[in-house]
């Protein structure tokens, strides 16, 4: 998936501690699990976004490290890894005042699983 990461920049917020220089190479890390793992997108809340990935350890690890770095500089974010019953979901919740940041997140997914298809 190819996306201007210039533009991804827009809607990160000033909470996040990330450096700037290394901010698009973490989108770039989303778009690649997004693009690889992501079988359906789901907003089951306004403030929640539900993610079902590929079933796997490699999927659930990359998913867990992932979602603990961007905890780390974001701390925001709640992010929820869920295996049971033969599934694996990555749901991701923000306060309302980070909704433009969830919305970005929600799209990007939306996109990759859907070109992924």
């Amino acid at each position: 998936m190819t996306q201007d990461l210039a533009l991804d920049r827009q809607w990160v917020p000033s909470a996040c501690t990330l450096p700037t220089a290394e901010q698009p190479l973490r989108v770039a890390e989303f778009d690649a699990l997004f693009a690889e793992a992501v079988q359906s997108v789901a907003r089951p809340e306004l403030r929640r976004l539900s993610l079902e990935l590929v079933f796997g350890p490699a999927a659930a690890a990359r998913a867990a490290e992932l979602a603990a770095r961007e905890n780390g500089c974001c701390s925001f974010f709640t992010f929820t890894l869920t295996i049971a019953g033969g599934s694996l979901a990555l749901e991701v919740a923000v306060p309302p005042e980070h909704l433009a940041v969830l919305d970005a997140l929600q799209a990007r997914a939306g996109a990759a699983a859907a070109a992924a298809a």
